[in-house]
């Protein structure tokens, strides 16, 4: 009898894993989830990312590929032209967008669906405002981005200048890491950046923001979100992958997820969180 129930035990364990790698065969036959992620996320590196696509695979039950491109532009086009099927993008997109896109989840920072966009210049820049930057070097994170160029375009506006006129030069470095990499080196004087990721490069590498120091911060405005074609946002992946990422700090695994992040967590919000970007790119799309 104990060989008869130790032979039935090895049966049913083999049974387990043949089931097992069924459904993982099954799981890897169906068609990926493509999630475009941009540099508005501050650990980018292979290793996150990896970490960030097996969850959602494995919580999906189907292959999640991230795609990476270097510029907000190329991330948008693939979202718009329905090559993946969600991405975490810039408010500024997607207000210029908002015809085609529909919000899928926004991260909570620190209590709150909002950001600041930084103006930073170098420690021993003696400047105390905007004006004190007239006829520097400035360098912005992406023509599309809100923390990275809207909001000192904007503020250029507002005194009838425009980077063009109002600065020496200025080039983009497609990455706010880069933004403060720039200032801090002294490639630029001054630079925009998005205020989440320059305080959490205060906490992970203090030798870098050391070298900077905020000359301005702006109104809060709603954070980068996860958004879709709204034309897909009832197809069975985007709406099981809004569920997940709305649920992402109730299990282990999510939590620390979030916490590389430094995110509380994900949450549903209205499309009016992003009226304050929509106005300040209102204000500026006439411009030359």
């Amino acid at each position: 009898m104990i060989r008869l129930d130790r032979r039935l035990a090895v049966i049913g364990g083999v049974m387990s894993l043949a089931g097992l790698g069924a459904g993982r065969a099954r799981a890897q036959s169906l068609d990926p989830v493509r999630i475009g992620i941009t540099p508005v996320v501050i650990d980018s590196d292979v290793a996150f990312l990896d970490r960030f696509s097996t969850y959602f695979s494995e919580r999906l039950g189907r292959p999640v590929i991230i795609e990476q491109r270097r510029t907000y532009q190329e991330i948008t086009a693939l979202l718009l032209s329905g090559q993946i099927e969600a991405a975490w993008i810039c408010g500024y997109p997607y207000v210029q967008h908002r015809d085609r896109l529909q919000l899928i989840a926004v991260p909570i920072y620190r209590g709150e669906p909002l950001y600041q966009s930084y103006m930073i210049v170098a420690a021993d820049n003696p400047a105390q405002s905007l004006e004190g930057l007239r006829d520097q070097i400035h360098a912005f994170s992406d023509p599309d981005s809100n923390s990275g160029f809207l909001v000192t375009r904007w503020l250029l506006h507002q005194i009838h200048e425009s980077p063009r006129s109002f600065f020496s030069s200025f080039f983009f470095t497609y990455g706010h890491r880069n933004v403060v990499r720039a200032v801090a080196a002294d490639l630029a004087q001054s630079g925009s950046v998005d205020g989440y990721v320059w305080e959490i490069l205060q906490q992970i590498e203090p030798s870098l923001t050391g070298a900077t120091r905020v000359l301005h911060r702006s109104q809060k405005l709603g954070f980068p979100p996860i958004a879709c074609l709204a034309a897909r946002a009832e197809e069975p992946a985007i709406v099981r992958l809004k569920r997940l990422l709305l649920d992402m700090d109730g299990d282990a695994s999510g939590r620390a997820l979030l916490a590389s992040l430094h995110l509380d967590r994900f949450d549903e919000q209205p499309d009016s969180l992003f009226a304050g970007i929509a106005s300040l790119y209102e204000a500026v799309r006439s411009d030359a």
